[in-house]
């Protein structure tokens, strides 16, 4: 067997990620893979000043319900129990926590595949096989000083001692060195469920709306953008955010209160029904360094929906060729959302996108380079 444990940005749950589809794809054409799928740790102390429900991690389970993978797929969350700067060791400790899990599953000697910069500690243990995949430049969010530079060495730490390093777009390429090139691996989109019709959602307004698809935080989501938007579609429909809502409860109040319905995370193979049925697609995002690192999954989605979109100048839509595809300045935004909604053009030819397949695929030959090591 092949061990590989994933250090991941996000949790396993219903929606997927580009670290699910990947790992999901690898289980399947592997028959000798297992993994262990690390989820960020439960912060009970975080959640207890947003006044949300305790986090405590979930410990170490199996994950029973992924076709294909019987018996070969492990998630494990662990615990913080305590603020950094009151327990500084606590990373390290988490750490060696992962390692000690990893063994007591009879993983030999695995391959560690980085997608959280907290990553940094597991290798900085084991010295394991190992790559980074970059997803976000984090380097380019906003954050606090002490956690910016927290991530800053962990990722130093990570592009001087990994194997190989994968970004998913051309901008994070930046990132490495010319004696570590990066290899490019972007995102994609299941084009088998978007190729089938899917019947609409009941928790969808009667009206037609505009839909965002995506995590609603304020390093993407230009939350004022949404709220004009929404001002201006009132009347002749709705503006709809379907995701995980990770924003401030004065946001989220805000936003409700702005006539924006929220819908919450939905499991990925309901998404494509919620896209089908929109009248236009959109994009109000923030345009800053950080956005421009990214590579949106939600543009391989929007275009295997065939549905017309309106973006703000980011990447994934701002070069686009589509006739489908309209970018527009915050200004201009409200009026072209509300013009679709107001008369939805029919569906187009769903052409084009990349399937997962195929970077599962590339994924495939980054995990037999380093088992060859």
């Amino acid at each position: 067997m092949t061990d590989l444990v994933v250090i991941s940005l996000e949790a396993w749950d219903e929606v997927w990620r580009r670290n699910q589809h990947l790992v999901a794809g690898l289980l399947r054409v592997r028959p000798d893979l297992q993994v262990l799928f690390v989820e960020p740790p439960g912060d009970p102390v975080h959640a207890w000043r947003r006044k949300a429900p305790r986090d405590r991690g979930t410990g170490l389970r199996q994950v029973q319900d992924l076709e294909g993978a019987a018996g070969r797929l492990w998630a494990f969350q662990g615990t913080k129990w305590l603020p950094r700067r009151v327990d500084p060791g606590g990373d390290t400790r988490r750490a060696r926590r992962v390692v000690q899990v990893a063994e007591e599953l009879g993983f030999d000697s695995p391959v560690l595949w980085v997608n959280d910069p907290q990553g940094a500690e597991v290798l900085d243990i084991t010295g394991w096989r190992s790559l980074y995949d970059i997803t976000d430049d984090w380097l380019a969010a906003e954050r606090p000083r002490r956690e910016a530079d927290r991530t800053a060495a962990q990722e130093r730490r990570l592009l001087a001692h990994v194997d190989v390093v994968v970004v998913c777009s051309r901008a994070l390429g930046s990132k490495t060195t010319a004696d570590k090139p990066a290899r490019l691996i972007p995102n994609a989109v299941d084009t088998r469920a978007y190729a089938q019709v899917h019947a609409r959602p009941p928790d969808l307004p009667g009206l037609p709306y505009a839909l965002y698809v995506g995590t609603l935080h304020r390093d993407r989501l230009d939350v004022d953008l949404c709220l004009e938007t929404a001002k201006v579609v009132r009347g002749v429909g709705e503006l709809v955010l379907l995701g995980p809502i990770a924003l401030g409860n004065d946001d989220v109040k805000a936003l409700v209160e702005g006539g924006v319905r929220l819908l919450g995370g939905r499991p990925a193979s309901s998404v494509p029904a919620y896209l089908q049925h929109a009248a236009a697609l959109v994009v109000p995002h923030v345009q800053s360094d950080f956005t421009d690192s990214l590579d949106p999954i939600k543009a391989y989605e929007y275009q295997a929906s065939g549905r017309p979109v309106v973006a703000t100048a980011v990447p994934g839509f701002r070069d686009s060729a589509s006739p489908m595809v309209h970018v527009r300045r915050a200004d201009a935004f409200p009026q072209a959302v509300a013009s679709l909604v107001a008369d939805p053009p029919v569906t187009s030819t769903r052409t084009g996108a990349p399937d997962w397949a195929e970077r599962v695929a590339d994924f495939a030959k980054v995990i037999s380079h380093l088992e060859a090591r």
